[in-house]
């Protein structure tokens, strides 16, 4: 045996500990011990919540972010997205630990935090996605051929709603405002929108209450007329984005990119309004038309992540609300909604924008100002 068989035996083992380290160092394998998969829930068609949904899972701001994360944690990350048509299935989901992060409207983020604190697995409200001061994206339409002009024609009629839904809030506050008993004096159809408006389609409902942008998009393919607009009521109305608790404290660093990400949505939607609405409406089917009539610049939504004070008051009015139907039974509104980590990744800027009561559309940036006030209903139709 030469001197250089000798010694191949003995190289072999030297070098074997310095190639398992350089197999490691090389990144983990997917579905080891640092591999995290993020599973979001959303709404495609609920248009203003894109910059958490629709238009940041387009641009895919998410993605590059935590493979940003991974290159500094030596993790590696995927994002699962999950589309349903309500809030009701995304709170489902999320207190079966099956989603870790999730947009939803004012009544079902309220819905899903006092679920989530009853049944031990808590949720936390950590932004906003769209909102209208006035609650014009809550809306009532009824068939072009209806004769009915106002709620008070549907009077002992169905009507379809997604129960525990912010449409489904306005249609009773609505309701109880024109003197209707909202469960004596018609009956309510708990439906999908997609089933409500092919309910309303063929006859076997009378009117549809729903959100974004359903109502909008029946009128505007001349399948429905606008009856009742949730702007008549003069409360605010607004989405925004919901997760589990232990997510939020497992993955601190995952919540952070994800706000950043929606941040960065949220700053392209105003930088390029059309833009976002085509992304939008190639990713949904709804026309351009419609989605650009509620995302547009100085559109029916504003798109502020702030947790505003003004939010805060109508979410503890909404949750006294709920209470008083029977939809809740009891929630810490304080222990719920929690915008630490959205100071954290907004920076100084936050106190600054969240004091703000302005369309930050018109203009660039997270802490610019514009001129429409829209806390002011007399220019609500600048929105």
């Amino acid at each position: 045996m030469s001197r250089r068989s000798r010694w191949r035996p003995l190289l072999a083992a030297l070098l074997l500990p310095l190639t398992a380290l350089t197999a490691c160092s090389s990144g983990p394998a997917p579905g080891g011990a640092d591999h995290v998969t993020v599973v979001v829930g959303y709404q495609s068609k609920t248009i203003n919540t894109v910059t958490a949904g629709t238009l940041l899972r387009s641009l895919g701001y998410f993605e590059q972010r935590l493979h940003a994360l991974g290159e500094r944690t030596r993790k590696t990350y995927d994002v699962r997205w999950e589309d349903y048509p309500t809030g009701a299935q995304i709170t489902a989901q999320m207190l079966a630990s099956k989603i870790d992060l999730g947009s939803m409207g004012d009544y079902p983020l309220l819905i899903n935090g006092s679920r989530a604190q009853a049944g031990g697995e808590r949720t936390v409200m950590l932004s906003v996605t769209g909102y209208n001061p006035l609650g014009a994206l809550n809306m009532v339409v009824a068939r072009p051929d209806s004769a009915a002009t106002g709620l008070a024609d549907l009077r002992g009629k169905p009507i379809s709603t997604s129960v525990g839904s912010a449409a489904h809030g306005t249609l009773v506050q609505a309701l109880k405002a024109a003197g209707l008993d909202p469960k004596a004096d018609v009956s309510v159809q708990n439906q999908d929108p997609a089933v409500g408006a092919s309910a309303l389609a063929s006859g076997s409902v009378a009117a549809l209450s729903q959100f974004v942008a359903w109502p909008g998009l029946l009128v505007f393919q001349n399948q429905a007329k606008l009856i009742y607009d949730g702007s008549a009521l003069g409360v605010p109305t607004l989405h925004g984005t919901v997760a589990r608790s232990a997510f939020v404290n497992q993955q601190p660093e995952v919540t952070d990119e994800f706000l950043r990400a929606q941040l960065d949505a949220t700053t392209y939607l105003h930088q390029h309004p059309l833009d976002a609405a085509k992304k939008v409406a190639d990713a949904t089917g709804l026309p351009p038309e419609v989605v650009y009539l509620y995302n547009g610049a100085g559109g029916v939504a504003t798109f502020d992540a702030t947790i505003k004070p003004a939010f805060r008051d109508v979410l503890k009015a909404d949750t006294a609300f709920l209470s008083s139907i029977g939809n809740i039974a009891a929630l810490d509104l304080d222990g719920f909604i929690d915008d630490k980590p959205l100071r954290r990744v907004y920076g100084a800027g936050y106190d600054h924008d969240v004091a703000l009561t302005s369309n930050p559309a018109p203009v660039t940036g997270h802490d610019t100002t514009c001129d429409t006030d829209v806390s002011d209903p007399a220019r609500a139709g600048e929105l």
